[in-house]
Order: C-alpha cells, then sequence, then structure tokens
C-alpha cells in the first residue's frame, strides 16, 4: 500500500509540476519541450556511430531547452513559482538566480537548424546527405524531430603535398611525415583545418614568422566514385613574398620599465639604451639587474625565430612575478640585407611592495572556535634581480568549550620570512628548457603555541631549496636541508600528571629537533582549464632526517646510543606519501572525483617513533568526514567519544591507508550538491601498550573505518564554502559486526551527538 501511495504522490506532482511550467506560457505560443535527432542510412547495411554523431549533431542545435532533472524543468518551475517580484528582495533573487525564463517555440528556427546540421553532416564526409524536419504541438509543448538521411562516409585514397622548390615549399615537404591526413581515414573537415595548422606551426618553428594557415590550400577530388576522395595540398599564389621567407634574430631590446598609459618606449632611441650580452635594455632608473633578461629570453641575436622560444621567453617572463603586464613585438628589419626581425619585450612591472591585512574565522569539529589576524608585506624585486621577499606576522586566539570541562584556549603568534630567487644558487650550472623559471627559495620562521591550561611550546624553523617545473603541470621541489626544533615550556603540574601517565600525549608535545631533506613531486593536469573527460592529480613526497649523521655516528637509541646535534637528540626516520586523484566528468556541471591517499613513516637509529609534526593522522573535513579531527584510529584503537569526554589527544600512527569518492552535482546557478564515501585509517609499525590494537597485522582490512554523506557547496569560480555531513557506516573499534547500518537513528539525539558530524570548510576536499 505504502509503494502505492508513493507512485500516486509522484504521478500527481509530475502533473502539477507539467502544468505549472506552462502557465506564463502565451496563448499563440508554446514551450519549446525538446528536440530529437534520428539517423537514416541510406543503405542499410553502412554502420554508423549513432551515439557519438548523435551528440555532436544535438550539440549544435538552438536555442537549448530548459534545463529538466527526472523530466521536471526545475529552473523554469522556480521561475513561475517567484512569480512578479515588487523590489529586489528574495522573489527576485529566485527568479533571476535560479530560475529561468521559458523557451517558446516561436524562438525556433527549424529550417536554420536542418541546414546547419546537414552542413555538419558534410564537413563529416557524408557527402549528399539530407535533413528533414517535423514537428508536433502537445498540451501547448512543442517537440521538434531532425531526420538525417546519411550516406556512406566518404573516406580518403590519396594525399598530396604539391609545393614548389622554393624554401617554403621544401619546408613544407619537410612536415609530411607528421600529417594527419592518412589514407583510409574519414573526410573530416575539422582535420583538415588542423593539418594546415599542424603545417604553419611546424613552418613558425623554421622562422617563416609571416606564414599564416590561409596560404595553404586544399584541393579535393571526390569523382571516384568509390565513395573516397583525393587531396592536394598546395600553396596560393596570393602569398605574400615575405611570408615565404624564413628570418632571424637581429637585436633583442627590452623596455624593462614600460608605461602603458604614457608608451615610453616611444621616447627611447637605441643610442640610449644600456647593451649588456648584445641585449638593449631601457631602464634609466636601473631598477632591474639586466642579467635578470639575459637568463630569461630565450631569443639572442642571430638565432632563427622559432614560436617555441617567442612562447618560452613569454612565460618565463611571467613566471618571474613582478610583471603586470607582458607583450612581445617582432619588427621586420628593412635597412639591412636578408630576412631579420627586431624582437621587442615591452613590461609593465607591478608595484614593487603591497601589505595585506587578512582575518580569518573558524570552527571545528571539537566544539573550538577562533580567529586569526595575519599581516603580509612582500617585495616583488627585493636586490633587483626579481627576487620575491615576503614577511607575515600572524597571531590567532581559539577557544574550545566542552560541558562540565574547563574552556581551554590556545593562542599563536609567529613570524616567517621567505626569499624566493629566480635561480637555481649552486656551486654548480643549471640550465633548464622549460617556460618556467627555476627558483631557489630561503625560509624562516618562529612561532610560539600557548595552551593557557596546560603548556606552551616554541618553535623555529629554517629550509633551503629548489623549486622547478618541467611544464604548466609538472612540479619538482626539493629542499636540500630542512631544519625544525620544537622545545617545551612552562608545562603545568597537572599538565604533566598526565604527560606522565600518556606517552601518545607526552609525544606531541615532546622536545623534538628535525633536521634533513625532502623531496616533492606533482603533477596536475587541471592547472590549465580543459574540457577533458579525465584529469589526474599526483603528488608523491620522500622526507628524510638524520639519516647521514645517524649512520655515521652510529646512533642507537634503543641499544642506549642516543645521539645529539648542539646539545639535542635529533630524529631519524624516513617517511613517504602519495596522493592520487582521479577527476571523471559525467556531465558538463557534474564530477565523479575518487582519491587515494597512501603513507608510511619508519623511525630507527636515534628515534622510536616519528615526530608527531611528520605522523599520519585520520579524520577531519578533508579526510574521513564521518570522524572528528585527527581522532579516528590507529588501527582497532578507540581512545573515546570526543563529544563526552571533551577533549582528546591527537592519534598519531605510521601507515595510513585513505580511499574517498565523491560525486559533485550542479542543482541551480552556483550551488552544488555531493554525496561522498570515504574510508581508510592509520596503523602504527610497533606495539604500543597504551593504544591496543593499533600496530598493523595481515588482517588491516578489517581495521577500515567507512563514513558517508552528503554535502552542500557554495562555489562562486574563485572561492567555496562548503558543508558536509557525514555519519559512520563501519567503525573498526566496535565489538562484533563492524558495520553499523542497524543502529543509526536519526531521530535519537544521543546518536546525533556522538554519531553525525559537520564539517564546514574553505574549499573542496580534494
Amino acid at each position: 500500500m505504502h509503494k502505492i501511495g508513493y507512485l500516486i504522490l509522484i504521478f500527481l506532482f509530475a502533473l502539477a509540476t507539467s502544468c505549472s511550467v506552462t502557465k506564463s506560457i502565451p496563448a499563440n505560443d508554446a514551450l519549446y519541450n525538446s528536440a530529437t535527432i534520428k539517423l537514416r542510412p541510406a543503405d542499410s547495411s553502412s554502420k554508423l556511430h549513432n551515439k557519438d554523431l548523435v551528440a555532436e549533431l544535438n550539440s549544435l542545435l538552438r536555442p537549448v531547452p530548459n534545463a529538466s532533472f527526472l523530466g521536471i524543468k526545475y529552473k523554469l518551475l522556480i521561475y513561475n513559482l517567484a512569480g512578479t517580484p515588487t523590489g529586489k528582495g528574495i522573489r527576485y533573487w529566485a527568479k533571476n538566480k535560479l530560475g529561468e525564463p521559458p523557451v517558446l517555440a516561436s524562438s525556433v528556427n527549424i529550417t536554420k537548424n536542418s541546414g546547419i546540421l546537414q552542413n555538419r553532416l558534410e564537413n563529416r564526409g557524408y557527402f549528399g546527405a539530407t535533413v528533414a524536419a517535423d514537428s508536433v504541438t502537445k498540451k501547448q509543448q512543442f517537440f521538434v524531430t531532425y531526420t538525417a538521411n546519411i550516406t556512406t562516409q566518404y573516406t580518403l585514397q590519396t594525399v598530396t603535398f604539391k609545393t614548389d622548390s622554393s624554401a617554403v615549399g621544401l619546408a613544407i615537404q619537410k612536415t609530411r611525415e607528421a600529417t594527419l591526413l592518412q589514407p583510409g581515414k574519414a573526410y573530416d573537415l575539422d582535420i583538415i583545418k588542423a593539418e594546415r595548422e599542424r603545417i604553419d606551426a611546424a613552418l613558425k618553428e623554421e622562422g617563416f614568422f609571416y606564414f599564416n594557415p590561409d596560404f595553404i590550400i586544399v584541393n579535393i577530388d571526390s569523382a571516384l566514385g568509390n565513395h573516397t576522395v583525393n587531396l592536394y595540398l598546395t600553396l596560393k599564389k596570393e602569398t605574400p613574398a615575405k611570408a615565404k621567407k624564413s628570418y632571424s634574430i637581429n637585436d633583442v631590446i627590452v623596455y624593462a620599465d614600460y608605461n602603458l598609459e604614457n608608451d615610453t618606449a616611444s621616447i627611447h632611441a637605441k643610442e640610449q639604451a644600456t647593451r649588456f650580452n648584445n641585449f638593449y635594455i631601457f631602464d634609466p632608473e636601473k631598477k632591474f639587474n639586466p642579467k635578470v633578461f639575459t637568463r630569461t629570453l630565450v631569443f639572442k641575436p642571430g638565432d632563427v625565430y622559432n614560436r617555441a622560444a617567442h612562447n618560452q621567453s613569454l612565460n618565463r617572463l611571467v613566471s618571474l612575478g613582478m610583471y603586470k603586464f607582458v607583450r612581445a613585438r617582432f619588427q621586420e628589419v628593412d635597412t639591412m640585407p636578408g630576412s631579420h626581425l627586431n624582437a621587442l619585450y615591452y613590461l609593465t612591472p607591478k608595484q614593487k611592495k603591497s601589505l595585506r591585512l587578512e582575518v580569518s574565522a573558524l570552527t571545528k569539529s571539537n566544539n573550538s572556535s577562533g580567529g586569526e589576524v595575519s599581516l603580509n608585506w612582500l617585495n616583488r624585486n627585493f636586490l633587483k634581480g626579481a627576487e620575491l621577499f615576503t614577511v607575515k606576522v600572524f597571531g590567532g586566539l581559539q577557544k574550545q568549550v566542552a560541558a562540565q570541562q574547563p574552556t581551554i584556549s590556545t593562542n599563536r603568534l609567529g613570524i616567517e620570512a621567505n626569499l624566493i630567487v629566480p635561480r637555481i644558487l649552486a656551486p654548480f650550472k643549471f640550465t633548464t628548457n622549460s617556460n618556467y623559471v627555476p627558483q631557489t627559495k630561503s625560509t624562516l620562521g618562529y612561532e610560539i603555541f600557548q595552551r593557557n591550561t596546560q603548556y606552551t611550546l616554541s618553535s623555529a624553523k629554517a629550509s633551503f631549496g629548489y623549486i622547478w617545473k618541467e611544464s604548466a603541470q609538472k612540479e619538482h621541489q626539493l629542499d636540500i636541508i630542512s631544519l625544525n626544533l620544537v622545545q617545551p615550556r612552562a608545562i603545568t603540574p597537572e599538565f604533566q600528571a598526565q604527560l606522565d601517565t600518556n606517552i601518545t600525549l607526552a609525544r606531541s608535545i615532546e622536545k623534538q629537533f628535525i633536521i634533513g631533506s625532502n623531496y616533492n613531486f606533482n603533477y596536475n593536469s587541471q592547472v590549465t582549464p580543459n574540457n577533458k573527460r579525465n584529469n589526474f592529480y599526483f603528488n608523491g613526497n620522500l622526507d628524510m632526517s638524520g639519516n647521514l649523521y645517524g649512520l655515521l655516528s652510529g646512533a642507537d637509541v634503543q641499544a642506549g646510543k642516543e645521539r645529539t646535534i648542539f646539545g639535542l637528540p635529533f630524529s631519524q626516520y624516513v617517511r613517504t606519501e602519495i596522493d592520487v586523484r582521479y577527476y571523471l566528468k559525467t556531465g558538463p556541471k557534474n564530477l565523479l572525483a575518487t582519491r587515494l591517499l597512501a603513507g608510511l613513516g619508519y623511525a630507527y637509529g636515534n628515534s622510536v617513533s616519528l615526530p608527531f609534526v611528520k605522523a599520519f593522522f585520520a579524520g577531519g573535513t578533508n579526510d574521513i568526514r564521518a570522524f572528528r579531527a585527527r581522532a579516528l584510529g590507529p588501527g582497532s584503537y578507540y581512545a573515546g567519544n570526543a563529544a563526552v569526554l571533551g577533549f582528546l589527544p591527537d592519534q598519531p600512527g605510521d601507515i595510513k591507508l585513505e580511499l574517498n569518492t565523491e560525486y559533485r552535482a550542479k542543482l541551480f546557478s552556483f550551488l552544488y550538491g555531493a554525496a561522498f564515501i570515504d574510508a581508510g585509517n592509520t596503523w602504527l609499525l610497533r606495539e604500543d601498550a597504551q593504544r591496543p590494537g593499533g600496530k598493523i597485522t595481515n588482517a588491516f582490512l578489517n581495521d577500515i573505518a567507512v563514513g558517508a554523506g552528503l554535502g552542500l557547496r557554495v562555489d562562486v569560480g574563485f572561492f567555496v564554502v562548503r558543508l558536509d555531513a557525514a555519519i559512520p557506516i563501519r567503525k573498526p573499534y566496535v565489538t562484533g559486526s563492524k558495520w553499523v547500518f542497524n543502529a543509526i537513528d536519526f531521530g535519537n539525539e544521543d546518536w546525533r551527538q556522538q554519531n553525525l558530524i559537520l564539517n564546514l570548510a574553505i574549499g573542496y576536499p580534494f
């Protein structure tokens, strides 16, 4: 009976919405409901790639009907329900931001659409194809059917390059091996256009600066009678003489402090420039070291012009970070014999110094809230060599309030300075053909962290290393030396008593001295926007500390041979972590995102465990969202309920394994919905008597925690606010069955308090 009732409700709802979407349609018009495309092959034995071809043809039809979901035109429904707003209130916002006006039948030009479809079929090699259209109106809704009568698709029989023996003709002939036009392949006008672009790109690499694809003509011979064509690529007779010449670089002229408004380049003469390594640099106020340009620009006088070097120079100038506008112009030299170009670069600097104040507020799932203020100062040309120098001073306050527990407040105050030099500072020469300038980065920082009822930590850090990019998608970072010193201070007697009985808690604030190196590789196919169906992300990290010194000094803390540096015991470990993500587009605004995280850290020699700041943790807003931040694991160990106890120490591990899957779909305007499942945990490599069940075993899969939930995202492009609600569906620490579906009870307040986790965050989780 219940099922029948649901079906009746669904039927009535569908009936009501179908009526409401047409209520604003004029009496002499109709709502454009949909268009259907049918393919009818002339030869019944012909094989058509129906799905892809129909999708391509559908994308050409205009206008596009109102958006629908499960057959309901929800945006039009919102538009009609909003009525006629009297002001710019919520109804106005709903009507104009969430809704959309009806697409009327009177706006559909069937004849034009039929012609567009027929033209596309011809371009795809279906010569002689015709398109007929039929329409029908039912209950003031307009439906169109386009029927395409398809001929056999033509294929290429031969492809001939018919060029002369001139320099450009011979250069075109040299490109034949890489041609996109292959005998036996289907005729396709887009591929023919791409072939002309390919030839032009190849010629640009050989100095033919003034050539363009329109100078190439493709003649078609389709009179063979067997559904094949012959193609002949020739050079247009009207091709200008200079388009047939290969040019080399004469002078490289840089306007290093160019002003767009005053066009300062026009008032300079070549004699006023500073000549440096055969470059002419206009920089009257000597703001920039000329070496910046000789290191950055690829072109040198005498080089043959090529587009790769052209683009590479522009990318490198932009990657310096100190220019607001970068423009290149190539000027033909007519005062000397031969074919030469002057390369002129117009560079408009950004403001050299800036000061920015940032204020942020936060809430966490452990009943804490607070805020942070930071003051950021930067200098984009610190030593006149495009060095970026930044100083950040920050301070924050966070309070945690729990029932029947004293209020705990944490304060942090610190300073951090970074110097990024746009070259590799090393005793050896480093060269790269990348479009990006390699960098040397140095960092110094100091921070005081105070928990008012318990302790104070002071930490100092320093690092020196390199950053370089192979491409926009691939980046390497190598820290040659990285130092981190953490010192506990002002520990209260009450908290010291807890530390004496809780090793895990003691480790979180113990004295730590980390000295080592680390390497990070990052690949992200989405750095540059693309419409690919599949995208990937990979981040791999290798972190080592105390390895060489520990080996040479014979450090072995378990054998009583603890070694020190400057009187401090140093950490000795190897740690690696990978983060792999796969993004699958399932629609124009829908996405399936999957992430795999895996990490392993091994402490040895001078250490028995990883430093707390290098350990792995599970749970939280960007992790397994159904479990509280850093409170899950290790293994089947359970520290207790934070909602009841008020405060729990973080639970560090040596191994981490996590898998996340999230489906993201656009609801309307800038509001997106999500459904997700998170699974994983952390484990220990060694037994911990105070955390039983934490060590990894062959049955580690039985320790996997699983959570699921729903979320909303407000995505305005440059800023994303996220709210996720998650519940655990598998708890590794419960006895008996780990799956807890039967225990789910949203109506029970105690269950909600212990299991329903709300995560408010900025940005996507991955």
